[in-house]
């Protein structure tokens, strides 16, 4: 065994159009799918262990509040959610998890692999 694996499956797509235009500035723009891209056809993406840090540190100043209002603020025809109360909580639950990850593999000092389907 490598040593410990930490993994959680969330809505990759709701997050990031959550986090709007301020998620695309370091190290907001590497908790989902930021980083070093391994792959041409499929999304997978490399996070280093420091970039964790960072990215864990970042992630702990988010609010539920700052949250909702990119949330409120998503403009996108092709988004499937419906964009109301249940919606949100799902998208906060998803990024709840998403910290989590973070939170827990820079504590282990690991980097991270994140992909996508």
């Amino acid at each position: 065994m490598l040593g410990v694996h930490f993994a959680v499956s969330a809505d990759q797509e709701r997050l990031l159009l959550a986090a709007g235009d301020e998620g695309g500035a370091y190290p907001l723009s590497h908790a989902v799918l930021g980083g070093r891209h391994m792959h041409e056809d499929y999304y997978v993406v490399y996070v280093t262990a420091a970039e964790v840090r960072d990215v864990a540190d970042e992630l702990q100043r988010v609010e539920k509040v700052w949250l909702r209002r990119r949330f409120d603020a998503i403009d996108d025809p092709e988004y499937r959610g419906s964009l109301d109360d249940d919606d949100f909580e799902y998208t906060w639950e998803n990024f709840v998890e998403v910290r989590g990850l973070f939170e827990r593999a820079a504590e282990a000092g690991r980097a991270a692999i994140f992909t996508a389907t």
